[in-house]
């Protein structure tokens, strides 16, 4: 396999304040978005939203759906290697949704949990190829602790970036501990080993 479409990285994260105790739950999302440009240079956009009440796969699936309405705004096709600690997202995008719409968006044992938001993801994601990829979280895997960043940050905040905006990753990096500014960055994605997950069609079809 080979990407077919420009390459992006996605390395996005979520989080929910309060999980498990009663009262409001703020949650937020957040996104490090990196982009080739033609003369070789990485390009990086940070994405971030929040939700006063809310859980943390609420915030998964809104980390998809966000960030792909952000990038697709001119209309490209895009093949993205989509980077995550969510098995939740990871799983259901590359298993179990498809067992989901061949049974009408239903569980084989009841209801689908956030169905809506799962039917807007995949419909987020259709014009374009993904390569799920799932990373350990607070491991100290840069990309993914600058949107674990993003995400707290907002829900605590309770904020958006309304859209893509430039990053602050360099900034965010420079001011970690030795650790953190020791650990390898994620290397950009390669046309020649990306590898999509088998396509989804449109909800439109199996909606309920």
């Amino acid at each position: 396999m080979s990407a077919r479409y420009p390459l992006v990285a996605v390395y996005a994260d979520e989080s929910c304040l309060g999980n498990g105790k009663s009262g409001a739950t703020p949650g937020g999302l957040g996104a490090l978005i990196e982009f080739r440009k033609p003369d070789g240079a990485l390009s990086r956009f940070d994405l971030w939203a929040s939700e006063p009440d809310t859980t943390n796969n609420r915030m998964a699936l809104r980390s998809v759906i966000d960030s792909y309405k952000a990038m697709s705004r001119k209309g490209n096709r895009l093949s993205v290697q989509f980077t995550t600690d969510s098995r939740y997202i990871v799983d259901g995008m590359t298993s179990w949704v498809k067992g989901w719409m061949a049974r009408g968006w239903r569980r084989k044992d009841g209801a689908v949990e956030n169905v809506e938001l799962w039917q807007e993801a995949v419909d987020a994601i259709v014009l374009h190829e993904t390569q799920w990829c799932w990373v350990k979280g607070h491991a100290g895997h840069p990309q993914n602790e600058y949107a674990n960043h993003l995400a707290t940050r907002a829900a605590a905040v309770q904020d958006s970036s309304e859209g893509l905006v430039p990053s602050a990753f360099e900034e965010w990096m420079a001011a970690q501990g030795p650790k953190t500014r020791s650990q390898p960055l994620s290397p950009f994605p390669v046309a020649e080993r990306f590898v999509p997950a088998a396509p989804l069609p449109s909800t439109s079809a199996v909606r309920l």
